[in-house]
């Protein structure tokens, strides 16, 4: 296995970086609770999210899951093309249709797309206007539909729905028997993560459930970004207290694993 691919029973992970960038904000700023002994450790554990300059430097990902040679799960669909939404302040264009090509699939491969939740950066390749994939399912959560009106309704949501590629859900949901999806409800109302999951082994897809590695030695600190605070400190609290794998967004390092009390 190579360092962007992981295997839970027959199922296959693979991390697709579609680009990377500085955030828009200072990490001191997003998270101003945290002490210099946090980001000290965080720094050990994730040493490629801060520039020499002292820039918070984003991966921007996504993850294709696979059962054997079928049908591909992708999770969250990236920044997008140079027109996207994210366009006014993250690094478009994206890659992902050519890192996914080069992973050995094609656009006609992915059935399902589940976004963890609405915002810019994670939606790109899913705009019908743009994307490749013309025949996957999109999933998402009812709340978070809900929530968002504007641009994610006219360009995303309404063209899905015409289509008929919009599968709204509420709550947890097994997509196969492996896959399930888990709402983790905080950064937006709707935020779901998936769960990879054969016999002991487990692998959680976190979406932006933890966006720096500083949550990871502290669940508990606030980002200024989460439209929920005291929603996402209890969902992260949940799935950080469970020994899985973590499949994560947005930090330079591709695998995490959480403790288990």
């Amino acid at each position: 296995m190579t360092d962007a691919v992981r295997e839970i029973g027959p199922v296959t992970i693979l991390a697709l970086d579609d680009a990377e960038g500085p955030h828009f904000d200072r990490r001191e700023d997003a998270f101003p609770a945290a002490t210099p002994q946090d980001w000290a450790a965080a720094d050990a554990l994730d040493p490629g999210a801060l520039t020499l300059d002292g820039r918070w430097w984003l991966k921007f990902r996504s993850f294709a899951i696979r059962y054997g040679d079928g049908p591909v799960t992708l999770v969250d669909a990236g920044i997008g093309p140079a027109g996207s939404l994210a366009a006014d302040w993250a690094p478009v264009p994206g890659r992902l249709p050519e890192a996914l090509a080069a992973a050995g699939m094609k656009a006609a491969d992915v059935e399902t797309i589940v976004l963890t939740h609405l915002h810019t950066d994670h939606i790109g390749w899913a705009v019908p206007a743009d994307s490749p994939f013309v025949n996957a399912r999109v999933v998402v959560q009812q709340a978070e539909v809900a929530a968002f009106t504007g641009a994610q309704q006219e360009v995303l949501l309404a063209p899905l729905r015409a289509q008929g590629r919009l599968q709204l859900i509420e709550g947890d949901v097994r997509l196969t028997p492996e896959v399930r999806v888990i709402a983790t409800p905080g950064h937006t109302p709707g935020h779901q993560s998936v769960l990879v999951e054969s016999g002991d082994e487990t692998l959680l897809v976190t979406g932006d459930l933890l966006v720096h590695a500083v949550q990871l030695v502290r669940p508990e600190l606030d980002y200024s970004f989460d439209m929920n605070p005291e929603a996402a400190r209890k969902s992260r609290a949940a799935m950080l207290n469970t020994g899985t794998v973590l499949a994560v967004s947005h930090l330079s390092t591709v695998w995490g694993r959480t403790w288990k009390a």
